[in-house]
């Protein structure tokens, strides 16, 4: 017997889509950039945007949110990488931005009543690039390429 083919009600997304923020530093003449840690996966600051919620104001909400940084200068424009689908479809759009804040805080998250990352490290691209799944990596070469073009 032919099973009947199951299709998402119509209110569902084709994808989620998350917005965060190569978060970059300059440090003695070179660049750093933010990465945080949940479990043992290394990550930009992002998170999932909200209904109606335009995806740069997502991705400035989310470093907010989860660093405490608010002074995000997006001096190479308003460009944007995303990461091919995972995780159940979800794409994440990635910005790039400059901070002077040096020291960040890990807010509780009131949802979760802890930190949603358990570390921060300003790391230099090439460190990044060590502790990250490819497709973060690939983000990271993105963000190195608008910073050195």
């Amino acid at each position: 017997m032919r099973r009947p083919v199951i299709r998402a009600p119509f209110f569902m997304p084709d994808r989620i889509l998350s917005a965060g923020v190569v978060v970059v530093r300059r440090v003695d003449g070179g660049w750093r950039v933010l990465l945080l840690r949940a479990y043992k996966n290394w990550d930009c600051p992002k998170g999932e945007v909200e209904p109606g919620e335009d995806p740069l104001a997502a991705a400035r909400r989310e470093v907010r949110e989860e660093t405490t940084i608010d002074d995000l200068e997006f001096r190479w424009g308003e460009d944007f990488v995303e990461t091919p689908p995972y995780a159940k479809n979800k794409v994440a759009r990635y910005y790039l931005a400059g901070t002077r804040i040096v020291d960040i805080e890990l807010p509780v998250n009131p949802g979760l009543g802890a930190p949603e990352h358990h570390e921060f490290r300003w790391l230099t691209f090439d460190a990044a690039r060590g502790l990250v799944v490819p497709r973060i990596a690939a983000v990271l070469e993105w963000a190195s390429g608008r910073l050195h073009a």
